[in-house]
């Protein structure tokens, strides 16, 4: 597999387990940001890919976003850099074809809570603390947090994290929609990885158009999004899986998933 800056990639069966590394806090900078955007390409290119896990490096953070030190002089040109490069990567994970997870293993603040934002699962350790705290800073968050976390945890709860600046921990989190699923330090991983077995055992192909499906409803009325709806099932049968699908539930086995 390809090398990616501060990013460290393993393969295991069909999902790819992404770690940040880049200590002390596994910040996102340029490289990283760049890696991230092109990983998920490559990922995506890979049919034997179903589900994404991304953590951090250590056990205090999953990741502390961005690094301020970058933003120190005012310069625009800059900023204007860093908010594509962070909105570039992170939709791109958001868009990625398969089932994404964040194994939330410890801090996840600004950049870092919108990575864990643009998954579709986010699962967390019970000492894990989440935050958007960019406007204590004379900022605001520019991937994805101002749209993504209303969508979760609704307006309310959004505009206490970003307009008041509350820090949530675990069990907030999860009792406000913010994460699904709270587990023991140091077992986020193995949750994750735990989810992304039933991915496995999914039609990749019909996992990828529920995906769009689901995602959709963001955009678009129901009515709208029920024709899709009816649409794509109709062109899952041009698919091998389902085929395959079909056969292997009457026949009493396990399917053979082409992802195709």
């Amino acid at each position: 597999m390809n090398s990616y800056a501060h990013l460290n990639v393993e393969k295991r069966g069909h999902t790819a387990v992404v770690t940040i590394d880049n200590p002390p806090a596994n910040t996102w900078n340029r490289d990283s940001l760049s890696a991230l955007k092109q990983l998920v390409a490559d990922l995506n290119a890979d049919r034997d890919i179903y589900a994404l896990v991304i953590t951090g490096q250590g056990e205090k953070f999953f990741s502390a976003g961005a690094d301020l030190n970058m933003f120190a002089d005012g310069d625009k040109k800059v900023a204007t850099e860093m908010t594509m490069l962070f909105g570039e990567a992170f939709e791109a994970l958001s868009a990625f074809r398969g089932v994404s997870i964040a194994a939330v293993n410890g801090y996840a603040m600004g950049g870092g809570l919108e990575c864990a934002l643009a998954c579709d699962i986010r699962i967390a350790e019970e000492q894990a603390q989440m935050a958007l705290p960019e406007a204590g800073v004379g900022l605001l968050p520019c991937a994805g947090g101002t749209q993504n976390l209303p969508w979760l945890v609704g307006e309310g709860w959004a505009k206490r994290m970003i307009l008041c600046g509350e820090r949530v921990n675990a069990a907030t989190a999860e009792r406000i929609g913010l994460v699904e699923q709270v587990v023991a330090k140091g077992e986020a991983l193995d949750a994750a990885l735990k989810l992304a077995e039933g991915v496995a055992k999914q039609s990749p192909s019909s996992v990828g158009v529920c995906k769009q499906l689901v995602q959709a409803a963001r955009l678009q009325p129901p009515a709208w999004n029920l024709i899709k709806e009816r649409e794509a099932f109709i062109k899952l049968f041009d698919t091998h899986d389902q085929g395959e699908g079909t056969r292997a539930f009457l026949e009493k086995r396990a399917p053979n998933w082409k992802n195709a």
